[in-house]
């Protein structure tokens, strides 16, 4: 069936986001068509603001609103500036936030090192991080990168790193399955896995 170009052109937009197939996509596209104008218009509107209204914080690289300098976690005096929890992206500082059982501050790095498709230690926030603790104010940083291969690869990279400064460097206990991603595990295993953090060997 040819489909005209405006829902040929939504449905190829949907399918390049992740879990999205072409059947899903299409699903999607006929239901913004019958649904009411105003859907679109409120999700247009939503995609646009995502990228005019969102920023990273200077110090984590957490997400944050758009012209703010620190995010509200790292302007929060009540949180523990000398433990930092390093994670993948944002959508783990949302797990992690959930649980309500970690007080210390985030370093987001924006990745993960993956040499096969040229993600390098330039390439996210792991310079950013040794500066943080070459100040002398943290003394843990946990390792909290996904137990997949480009995880724990990533994790070994920087407690290499900063295995001269001094600080405790600890991972996340094995609570969590391997190959799995923090944002889609349940609070109790991410709690038993933060408490039962190990030092880096």
């Amino acid at each position: 069936m040819i489909l005209p170009e405006p829902i040929q052109n939504l449905i190829n937009a949907l399918e390049r986001l992740p879990g999205i197939g072409p059947k899903s996509a299409s699903r999607l596209a006929f239901h913004f068509l019958r649904a009411d104008e105003s859907l679109s218009t409120e999700l247009a509107e939503a995609l646009n603001g995502i990228k005019q209204k969102i920023g990273y914080c200077s110090e984590c690289f957490n997400i944050t609103e758009a012209g703010r300098e620190r995010c509200e976690i790292c302007e929060n005096p009540k949180r523990d500036g000398s433990v930092i929890c390093v994670l993948e992206d944002a959508l783990d500082v949302l797990a992690l936030e959930r649980m309500g059982a970690f007080a210390g501050k985030y370093h987001v790095l924006q990745g993960v090192l993956n040499p096969i498709e040229g993600i390098g230690p330039d390439d996210i926030k792991i310079k950013s991080l040794i500066e943080r603790v070459a100040r002398g104010e943290i003394r843990e940083v946990i390792l909290a990168t996904n137990p997949s291969m480009e995880g724990d690869a990533t994790a070994l990279y920087i407690s290499q790193r900063l295995a001269s400064f001094g600080v405790q460097v600890t991972r996340l206990a094995r609570g969590l399955p391997m190959g799995g991603d923090l944002e889609y595990a349940d609070q109790s295993t991410l709690l038993r896995a933060l408490t039962g953090r190990q030092e880096m060997e």
